[in-house]
């Protein structure tokens, strides 16, 4: 005899993050890449481009992160940039309002990556098991009007 099974046991899990070296590698890389290309394109005479494609990039891979991995995040990116998008390239240089601000905006991309993802997530889990599969629907009101 054959004994039909579902295969879902419930609510799926909220995705995992990814591991947070894997993270800080993929932010070193992909910096690196972004402020290479932008001092191509561009120059290292107009570091703003650079700061705003860097930030773009450690929110994407925070997206799938742990909040453990905004810190280094954060710094890893901003050595990138203050050692290679401005002039000398390949030293590191301490500009106080400069520097607290280009944290600050690595920072803040990162936090608001790994915030909205868990949002994002936490939301479609509530979804999930909110909405019983098995469960009726529930009368509308109008309809027991029309059918008394």
């Amino acid at each position: 005899m054959i004994e039909w099974r579902t295969l879902s046991t419930g609510a799926r899990p909220v995705p995992r993050p990814f591991a947070t070296p894997l993270v800080w590698f993929a932010a070193f890389g992909g910096a690196l890449v972004v402020v290479a290309l932008l001092n191509t394109v561009v120059g290292t005479d107009r570091p703003e481009p650079a700061v705003a494609a860097v930030s773009l990039l450690a929110a994407l891979l925070s997206f799938g992160a742990r909040f453990t991995a905004v810190p280094g995040t954060t710094v890893l990116c901003w050595l990138i940039l203050n050692g290679f998008a401005i002039p000398p390239a390949g030293v590191l240089t301490w500009t106080g309002q400069r520097d607290i601000l280009w944290l600050a905006c690595l920072g803040t991309a990162a936090a608001a990556g790994t915030v909205t993802a868990r949002l994002i997530h936490a939301r479609v889990a509530y979804r999930r098991v909110g909405t019983g599969v098995d469960a009726e629907p529930a009368p509308r009101p109008d309809e027991d009007l029309r059918t008394g």
